[in-house]
């Protein structure tokens, strides 16, 4: 039983990894999690000597055990093959005196690409045989959903609806969604915020009522949100992978401690730089850094979630997120699996917006967790900073990442900044932090003017967006949400077709 997956929220109704992955949230609306997979250190060694793919098919046969290696092997080879416009997928480069972990080299510029790739993959063996439609409803701050879109369209027997936050996403990452090509996919913006739209979505998923009227039609929702499995554990394999490039470069020897600094708002991809030190990775410090939206600071601090403050448009809006999903699944192991605990403070935050963690759960977690903030003024700074004294040009998430970096002395550890996103999906922002005039300028506009400045080319597919037409446009209430996916659903999946 130790391999199986239970809610943070219980230890009743185990299931498989597979079934953890189809359904995406528990039905006590807790995450998934397994106690077993990081009970015992993975031996690494066999790792270093791999490549990307290899360290993949380990350390996801280890973390999804009821997954054959044959179905891992399956699943890595389509994800990986030839998604990425660079061989080592995540290449880890120089800056500075310090190091970064290019997440941005797939088929959207985001880091999200890296699971969402590897999602469809897990979910299409998990469903093997099922004879059940599934329908993917994801809240999206930005970049989830166009990788989810991507990952997803038009993939037999599944459908994809996403929803973002109207007029709080870039440009290019709008037209991304707002262009998605495929028979399977619908894309709404929302009336509010991402923490609107997120908290919908899980209503949806703990609707009965929907839940039947699509099981009626053969129909079944799943995430592709972070609170899915699925979605965490490929994200594990790149902070195994950025320790094996530092080996190879002669940055750290065997054995040596790393921090990592991570841009977070929803708190899972940092959350995997967790997971990888619980395999053994020899991780020291993993800082939560954060925009102007600073509840994960605060939490780190003080000891208490509150999310009953300001939110804050900022210039990295895949982090302007003021309640961080997969902070649940930390709360479980830093608490060694007190369910009743974890319950009772998702209880308070849902009915009082707060929550205080007892103080040998806080102690457990700041032993590895350190937070650090940043402002859209000190990122325009770091952005301007680094491009001139290293050549390197920083998206506003990894910008925020890298001036909490800067404000502190090394500790004589390699250090890595985790880049989440190519540059040219917010041109008109670094354009504007490297000292230049964006008034008027749209997001093409902008794009070329960057790459003009810098000598530096955007990715193809974001360049390529210009030509492609607008397909969805509907602006919904959040109170309208379930209705949509049941319409989206009806579309992908028409009765009796």
């Amino acid at each position: 039983m130790d391999s199986f997956y239970h809610s943070t929220r219980s230890l009743l109704e185990p299931v498989t990894s597979k079934q953890a992955i189809l359904a995406g949230i528990a039905p006590d609306g807790g995450l998934y999690v397994s106690d077993g997979v990081l009970a015992s250190p993975l031996d690494l060694e066999p790792l270093w000597a791999g490549d990307y793919p290899s360290r993949a098919r380990r350390v996801l046969g280890h973390l999804l055990p009821d997954f054959t290696e044959q179905e891992v092997a399956g699943c890595v080879r389509r994800a990986y093959g030839d998604t990425f416009d660079d061989p080592a997928v995540t290449p880890v480069t120089p800056v500075g005196d310090d190091w970064l972990l290019e997440l941005f080299h797939g088929p959207t510029s985001a880091f999200k690409d890296v699971a969402l790739q590897m999602l469809p993959q897990l979910m299409g063996q998990a469903r093997a045989g099922d004879g059940r439609d599934v329908m993917i409803v994801c809240a999206t701050s930005g970049d989830t959903g166009k990788a989810a879109l991507a990952g997803f369209a038009d993939v037999e027997g599944c459908g994809v609806c996403v929803f973002y936050p109207d007029g709080k996403v870039s440009d290019v990452q709008h037209l991304q969604m707002a262009t998605q090509a495929g028979g399977n996919v619908a894309v709404y913006a929302v009336r509010g915020n991402f923490d609107d739209a997120q908290g919908e979505v899980k209503r949806i998923f703990a609707d009965r009522d929907l839940a039947v009227r699509l099981a009626g039609e053969g129909v079944f929702l799943s995430s592709a949100n972070s609170i899915n499995v699925g979605r965490l554990v490929p994200q594990v394999v790149y902070y195994l992978d950025a320790y094996a490039q530092l080996l190879e470069r002669g940055a750290v020897a065997m054995g040596d401690e790393v921090d990592f600094y991570v841009p977070t708002g929803n708190f899972g991809d940092v959350l995997a730089g967790y997971y990888a030190k619980r395999l053994g990775l020899p991780v020291g410090r993993l800082h939560v850094c954060s925009n102007a939206n600073d509840v994960l600071c605060d939490f780190l601090a003080t000891g208490t979630y509150d999310r009953r403050r300001p939110f804050h448009k900022t210039i990295s809006p895949s982090m302007d997120i003021l309640v961080s999903s997969n902070l649940e699944r930390l709360l479980y192991f830093a608490s060694d699996g007190d369910c009743e605990l974890v319950a009772s403070l998702m209880a308070d935050l849902a009915e009082k917006g707060a929550y205080t963690v007892p103080a040998p759960v806080m102690d457990a977690i700041r032993s590895t967790f350190s937070g650090g903030r940043a402002t859209d003024d000190e990122c325009r700074g770091t952005i301007r900073r680094t491009w001139e004294r290293d050549g390197v040009l920083l998206d506003p998430h990894t910008a925020v990442a890298k001036t909490v970096l800067d404000a502190q002395e090394p500790q004589g550890r390699a250090r890595v900044v985790l880049a989440t996103a190519s540059p040219y999906k917010f041109p008109a922002e670094v354009l504007a932090a490297l000292g230049e005039d964006v008034a008027g300028l749209d997001g093409f506009a902008a794009m070329d003017r960057l790459a003009a400045l810098t000598g530096t080319e955007p990715p193809a597919p974001l360049s390529a967006l210009r030509d492609r037409a607008v397909r969805f446009t509907e602006v919904v209430d959040r109170d309208a949400m379930g209705a949509a996916v049941e319409r989206a659903a009806g579309a992908v999946f028409p009765a009796g077709a």
